[in-house]
């Protein structure tokens, strides 16, 4: 009888965009939106009408009136009343907007990162916690009876006593080994100076991003870790994760002290070992607080008194086991010099990046550190 055989290959198809509906089409463009305007509805609804126009976004069907209709009744916008208790007051986003915005951010960052294995991170120290490393130890007094390996333990008790008579001695148990799952205590610092908007760049923006899609992870994927967000400019100052959507950039210097003093304040009160501070910046430190209030401002060039104090900052935090690195948005060897000798005062890492790739270089550092478990 003649054998037919079957001939596998590849099958080429033109792309088909995914099957969205028109309400999900327009939210995807919304959320980006509501990001660069922070959080100003109007703005960021003149904008999507604007692409409408031009990309033919909706149809007769469905309108952006529409759209704006869907959004309040899913409960992503809801309008604010005026202070006479009359209606048709300021629309707001909603905390579900803010958390999609953050799930956006993530999958967007996070999604093109090449994974290191499922579930939570774990350091490379062998002890108590729930990843199995497929090896095993023989039972000790004290191991939870949970550790217990009840196939390798029956398996040990056949060939010491023989398959005639079950015999079950603590000789035969063994105990399969876990890794220890490491917690970090993170503070990310944002540099809101004004040349985080100069020259007709915008690099609060991608910041922003990377600090939602940062958030987002820690709180659903690393649930015992922490992350603390502080903003710097003349001052520093703390910010809820709810507030980085309408985070945006001031007129002010870069006070590097003053956020890095806030920083390790920050950590000083957490009991995890492992703690870091990230920070992201554009430019080089140019202000200090002094002990009467006022402000000690010098926008020429690397002023020795102010950057002194930054490396004095670094030192303390080395002394402390916080290691501390700084995502440089620019390629200035001017700045380069001084982020190498505020590095090496600290012992921590540098990274001088544009705004392209910031995320994932993030995102692949906190997954490198987590793993690592910092001694103190």
């Amino acid at each position: 009888m003649k054998r037919t055989t079957r001939k596998s290959g590849f099958v080429f198809t033109t792309y088909e965009a995914p099957n969205q509906s028109p309400f999900d089409k327009l939210f995807e463009i919304f959320k980006e939106l509501i990001t660069y305007t922070s959080g100003d509805f109007d703005e960021a609804i003149d904008w999507l009408r604007q692409l409408d126009e031009e990309y033919k976004l909706t149809t007769p069907d469905y309108t952006i009136d529409d759209f704006i209709e869907d959004l309040k009744n899913k409960g992503y916008i809801r309008e604010e009343i005026d202070p006479d208790g009359e209606g048709g007051g300021n629309i707001s986003i909603t905390a579900k907007t803010e958390r999609a915005i953050r799930q956006q951010a993530l999958d967007h960052i996070f999604g093109k990162i090449k994974r290191s294995g499922a579930g939570n991170h774990k350091s490379k120290g062998v002890g108590i916690g729930d990843e199995h490393t497929g090896e095993f130890r023989a039972y000790q007094f004290g191991d939870a009876l949970e550790k217990v390996s009840m196939t390798e333990s029956l398996r040990n008790a056949q060939i010491n006593h023989g398959v005639g008579e079950f015999n079950l001695t603590e000789d035969d148990l063994v105990v399969e080994e876990t890794l220890h799952k490491s917690q970090m205590s993170t503070v990310l610092m944002i540099d809101i100076s004004h040349s985080m908007i100069l020259y007709g760049e915008d690099r609060i923006t991608p910041a922003k991003k990377v600090a939602m899609a940062l958030a987002e992870l820690i709180t659903t994927r690393y649930p015992k870790d922490t992350l603390d967000i502080l903003v710097f400019g003349n001052d520093a100052w703390p910010i809820a994760i709810k507030d980085l959507p309408y985070l945006k950039v001031g007129p002010y210097h870069t006070n590097t002290v003053a956020g890095l003093q806030l920083a390790m304040d920050m950590l000083r009160r957490k009991r995890n070992t492992n703690k870091q501070i990230f920070m992201i910046t554009d430019g080089k430190p140019s202000c200090l607080r002094m002990p009467d209030g006022h402000y000690y401002k010098n926008s020429m060039g690397l002023d020795p008194y102010i950057t002194n104090k930054c490396y004095a900052m670094a030192q303390q935090a080395r002394r402390l086991h916080i290691p501390i690195t700084t995502f440089m948005i620019a390629e200035d060897p001017y700045l380069m010099k001084f982020v190498r000798e505020f590095t090496q005062a600290n012992r921590g890492k540098a990274f001088y990046t544009g705004l392209k790739g910031l995320g994932e270089m993030i995102f692949e550092d906190y997954d490198n550190n987590r793993k690592r478990r910092i001694k103190g």
